[in-house]
């Protein structure tokens, strides 16, 4: 993994955390892009952080760029950011669905836009996003998680399809419920027994496994679920 110099969206916390510690400790370089690093212990000199909300997409553009020029080595990228929001559509102002969307699905597109032209000059490069379960079957109160992760599940196969013959890999990972802070501003959360959610360490674990393969390989898209599906409401 020590050729590999990965950007990371959403490293501060949770899934993208976890992937960052599990990415730097098998000796990769990675660049954490998060609203904020305050909570993020992560010592270690291949690591570097930027402060960014992915929504602000002018922002983000003008730091895409940055980067790439700050860090030319990059040559993989773990499409991460986001957050739940769950509930009947109607209950939904219009500046909440344009900033839920603006952040979990079309981020992504910017980032990968941006990104692209730089591997395919290097010839080379490797596209992972997180998606979820609610971008396999569509759910009760989750007309706006749904959506955004089945567009990032549509997107995924799409690009794939374009870039796989300039050695570009393209996956997506859609995990059940993980045990992270994603649950911490939501009504639900997964049950209290350790198989009802997903080892974040398996997730991270997936990341790295995907990563490791041989340039001739490309995983599609991986679906992880819990032994046993149980929902606790708050």
């Amino acid at each position: 993994m020590k050729d590999k110099c990965v950007l990371i969206t959403g490293s501060s916390s949770g899934i993208g955390y976890e992937i960052t510690s599990k990415l730097l400790d098998l000796g990769a370089k990675v660049i954490g892009i998060a609203r904020n690093h305050d909570k993020s212990n992560i010592e270690n000199k291949n690591y570097t952080t930027y402060n960014c909300d992915v929504s602000v997409h002018e922002k983000l553009e003008t730091l895409i760029k940055q980067i790439l020029k700050n860090h030319p080595k990059i040559n993989c990228l773990i499409s991460n950011a986001g957050y739940g929001n769950f509930g009947p559509l109607e209950n939904f102002s219009t500046l909440q669905i344009n900033n839920f969307l603006a952040t979990n699905l079309t981020s992504h597109l910017i980032i990968t836009k941006l990104l692209l032209p730089h591997f395919k000059r290097n010839k080379m490069g490797d596209i992972i996003f997180i998606g979820s379960e609610a971008g396999l079957l569509g759910a009760k109160n989750g007309s706006l998680y749904c959506t955004a992760k089945f567009g990032l599940r549509g997107f995924t196969e799409s690009l794939s399809k374009d870039v796989s013959k300039k050695n570009i890999r393209v996956s997506i990972i859609n995990p059940g419920m993980v045990r992270t802070d994603f649950f911490e501003n939501l009504n639900f959360e997964p049950g209290n027994s350790e198989d009802n959610a997903i080892s974040i360490k398996d997730l991270s674990s997936t990341v790295a496994y995907i990563l490791a393969l041989s340039r001739n390989t490309n995983v599609d898209e991986i679906n992880l679920s819990p032994l046993n599906k149980a929902i606790n409401f708050k």
